[in-house]
């Protein structure tokens, strides 16, 4: 049996730095990016700030997976970045996401040279979502919808959506849109 996919993780961090700071904030930042870019399962990093002279620093970055992630933040490389921020750079915020709502979104953030891509437009992310749901819902009524019968509306509704959710969300949509990302991206 094949394994699941393993899904990236985009970790979104806000830091606060002294405005008189910007050029060892910026200095600082680009060396994590260029450190980050040398560990296996990299896929990008950006930051942005909301406005000209403030304090926060919304930062982002990607890796592969959950396993490439755990290697660069635990690595003896970003311990050492992070300590050469000590006295001008405040963490304030972390946030990881992984799944679904990685599926469409793009970055919120610009990379630091050109703009991110766009989600897709709406109605592809239906199409797409159909696409998966439709035979996924089919094979259901099929397979699991006999042995169900005699359930009143609210359990068989429960159970079936408890089987389907992880085979929509771990199986069928990666695929999906793995294989309509061109059409997606278009």
């Amino acid at each position: 049996m094949e394994s699941p996919p393993q899904l990236a993780v985009t970790v979104a961090i806000t830091r606060r730095a002294d405005p008189s700071r910007t050029a060892e904030m910026a200095a600082w930042v680009r060396a994590g990016a260029s450190l980050a870019e040398t560990f296996p399962g990299f896929l990008g990093t950006g930051w942005v700030r909301p406005e000209p002279g403030s304090a926060e620093w919304h930062m982002l970055y990607r890796f592969a997976d959950a396993a490439a992630l755990h290697a660069w933040e635990e690595s003896p490389q970003r311990q050492w970045w992070l300590s050469s921020a000590q006295g001008f750079v405040e963490h304030t915020r972390v946030e990881r996401r992984t799944g679904i709502e990685g599926w469409f979104d793009p970055p919120r953030e610009l990379k630091i040279d050109h703009q991110a891509p766009r989600a897709p437009r709406r109605w592809k992310q239906a199409v797409t979502i159909w696409l998966g749901f439709f035979p996924v819902s089919l094979l259901s009524a099929w397979l699991l919808a006999p042995h169900l019968t005699s359930l009143n509306l609210v359990l068989r509704t429960l159970i079936s959506t408890l089987v389907l959710t992880p085979i929509m969300t771990y199986l069928v949509l990666p695929r999906v849109t793995r294989v309509l990302q061109p059409w997606l991206q278009r």
